[in-house]
C-alpha cells in the first residue's frame, strides 16, 4: 500500500503540475485585440475629445457610450468644470445641430421649443418655431436642467424618451441624438424624478485634483505638454498601453461619424450576445441593491432593461461578440439613485465577480464522486462497468476545474486581467482599484482549484488502479473520508 501511494501521489503531483504550468504559460500569452474599424473610430474619437481636457478621461467615454446608445448624460457638479465644453465637443464631432441653454426657475418653455409663431396665431394655430431650438437639434447642452418647471416638464419628458415633440395639432419626431443635462445639485421635488430617470448615465464630475493643478495652469497660459495630447487608450492587451506598449497608441485620422451613432445600437443588439454569468450578475446585483442596500436603491424595469442594452453597446463599439462581467463595473453610472451610491454598485459588482459560487457546486460534485468512490471499493464487489462509469464522471469534474483553473490564470498571470485592461470603457485608475479589489479573492480561488484539481486527479487515479480498495483511498484523502464518515454516521 506505501508503494502503491508513492506511486499515485506521484503521479497525481505531476498532473496538476502540468496543468498549472500548461494554463499559467497559455494565459502569459494571451491578448485581446480587435481590428474592428469601429472600435478604431472609438479611440480616435475618445483621444480626441479628451485633448487638452484634465481629469476628464472617464466623462469622455460615458459622453460617448451614451451617445452611440441615443440615450442621455447627466453630470452632477459644481459649476466650472468643463462639462459644457464635454457637449460642444460632441457635437463638433459628429456634426449635429448643437443647442445650449441655462435654465432658471423663471425659463419659460420658449427658451427651449422655440416663440410661438405669430403667423399661426393669426390662423388660430399655437405652434411654435422650433428652427434652432432644442427640438431640431441632434446634440444638445441644458445646464441646471432641474430648475424645469412643470410648463416645461411634460414637453421635455417626451422628448428625451419618445424623440417626439408635440407641436400644435402635430407630433413630430426630434432627430436628438444625446441631452447633456448639468446640475450643481440633486433634484429635490418628486416631480422630477421621471426627468431624473431618463438620463441613463450619470456622473459626478469633480474640480481637477491638487496633483494636476501645475498642469492646468500651464494649459491655462498656453504652454500645453505632451501628456495633455489626449488619454491614452488600450488598442490591445493593457488599458492605457498603446500599440508601441509605451503610451497612447497614433490616433487615427477617422473618428465616429453620425451614422456611427445612430446605426450602432441597433448593430449591437444583434450582434452582441449576454452569457447566462452576466445576465446572473446583473439579477443578483439587482437583487442586492433593491433588497438589502439601506437605503434601498430603486432600479426601474426600464433602467435595467436600458443597462443591458449598454452593456451590448459597449462590448459591440469594443470589437466583440459577447458581454463580460467585467463590462458590469459600468453599472456604477447606471444604477444608484445618490452620487454616493456608485461606490456601492461598483463595490458589489466587484464581490460577485470574486465570488464564483462554481467552486462550492465542484466541491460539492467532488464530495459525492467521493463518496460514490468509496461505497464502489468497499468489499470489492464493484464490477469494471460501475469503475468506468464513475472514472468518466470523475473526468468531467477534472475537465470542469482545468478550464476554470484556465480562466484563473487567465487575470492573475502576465499583466493581469487582460479583458479589463483592453476594454475602451474603462479609465487607468478605474481599472488599477478593480485588479486591487480582484487579485486577492481571485488568488484564493486558484488555490482551491488547484486543490479540487489535486483531489479529482487523485479519485480518477484510484478508479483506475486494480486492487484499490476503500482503506487506500483513506489514506491518500483523509479530510474528504472524514467528511464522508461523518456523513454517514449522521444519516446513521
Amino acid at each position: 500500500m506505501l508503494r502503491m501511494i508513492s506511486e499515485l501521489s506521484g503521479k497525481v503531483d505531476e498532473a496538476v503540475a502540468v496543468t498549472v504550468s500548461k494554463n499559467n504559460e497559455a494565459a502569459r500569452q494571451i491578448a485581446f485585440a480587435s481590428d474592428s474599424e469601429l472600435r478604431k473610430r472609438v479611440v480616435a474619437s475618445v483621444q480626441k475629445l479628451s485633448k487638452g481636457l484634465l481629469e476628464r478621461d472617464v466623462e469622455v467615454r460615458l459622453l460617448l457610450l451614451a451617445a452611440l446608445c441615443s440615450e442621455h448624460l447627466l453630470l452632477l457638479g459644481p459649476p466650472g468644470t468643463a462639462k459644457s465644453e464635454l457637449s460642444r465637443r460632441l457635437s463638433s464631432l459628429c456634426g449635429g445641430n448643437y443647442f445650449e441653454r441655462l435654465l432658471t426657475r423663471f425659463s419659460v418653455p420658449e427658451e427651449l421649443f422655440g416663440p410661438l409663431s405669430m403667423k399661426g396665431l393669426e390662423n388660430d394655430l399655437y405652434v411654435r418655431q422650433t428652427d434652432g431650438y432644442l427640438p431640431t437639434a441632434e446634440v444638445a447642452f441644458v445646464d441646471e436642467i432641474f430648475k424645469a418647471n412643470s410648463a416645461i416638464l411634460n414637453a421635455l419628458l417626451t422628448l428625451l424618451n419618445e424623440r417626439l415633440f408635440d407641436n400644435g395639432n402635430q407630433r413630430l419626431e426630434a432627430p436628438l441624438l444625446c441631452l447633456v443635462g448639468a446640475s450643481n445639485e440633486m433634484p429635490e421635488s418628486e416631480e422630477l424624478d421621471a426627468l431624473y430617470d431618463r438620463f441613463l448615465i450619470r456622473r459626478t464630475v469633480s474640480q481637477v485634483s491638487n496633483t494636476q493643478l501645475y498642469k492646468l495652469a500651464r494649459l491655462a497660459a498656453g504652454r500645453a505638454d505632451h501628456t495633455l495630447t489626449g488619454v491614452a487608450v488600450a488598442s490591445g492587451n493593457g488599458n492605457g498601453n498603446g500599440s508601441n506598449g509605451h503610451g497612447a497608441e497614433q490616433v487615427p485620422h477617422e473618428v465616429l461619424r453620425m451614422d456611427d451613432f445612430r446605426h450602432t445600437a441597433g448593430s449591437a443588439y444583434g450582434a452582441v450576445d449576454v452569457p447566462d454569468s452576466v445576465i446572473d450578475l446583473l439579477t443578483s446585483l439587482r437583487n442586492h441593491l433593491q433588497d438589502k442596500c439601506e437605503p434601498p436603491m430603486y432600479v426601474s424595469d426600464r433602467r435595467f432593461m436600458k443597462s443591458v442594452q449598454m452593456l451590448q453597446v459597449a462590448a459591440h463599439a469594443d470589437g466583440r461578440d459577447m458581454v463580460t462581467e467585467y463590462d458590469c463595473l459600468l453599472l456604477e453610472h447606471v444604477f444608484g439613485n445618490r452620487p454616493d451610491d456608485g461606490s456601492k454598485v461598483r463595490a458589489q459588482v466587484l464581490d460577485i465577480i470574486a465570488a464564483d459560487p462554481g467552486l462550492q457546486q465542484a466541491e460539492l460534485v467532488l464530495l459525492g464522486l467521493f463518496g460514490r468512490t468509496c461505497r464502489l471499493l468497499d468489499g470489492g464487489a464493484a464490477g469494471p462497468a460501475e469503475l468506468a462509469a464513475a472514472g468518466a464522471e470523475v473526468g468531467q469534474l477534472v475537465a470542469l476545474l482545468e478550464a476554470r483553473h484556465a480562466a484563473l490564470a487567465s487575470n492573475l498571470e502576465g499583466d493581469g486581467f487582460p479583458e479589463l485592461r483592453a476594454s475602451l470603457w474603462q479609465a487607468e485608475s478605474s481599472v488599477a482599484a478593480a485588479v486591487q479589489a480582484l487579485s486577492p479573492q481571485m488568488t484564493e480561488n486558484r488555490k482551491k482549484v488547484e486543490d479540487l484539481l489535486r483531489e479529482a486527479h487523485t479519485l480518477a487515479a484510484v478508479l483506475a488502479t486494480p486492487g484499490a480498495t476503500a482503506p487506500l483511498l483513506e489514506r491518500l484523502l483523509p479530510k474528504r473520508f472524514k467528511q464522508y464518515a461523518k456523513g454517514i454516521s449522521a444519516k446513521v
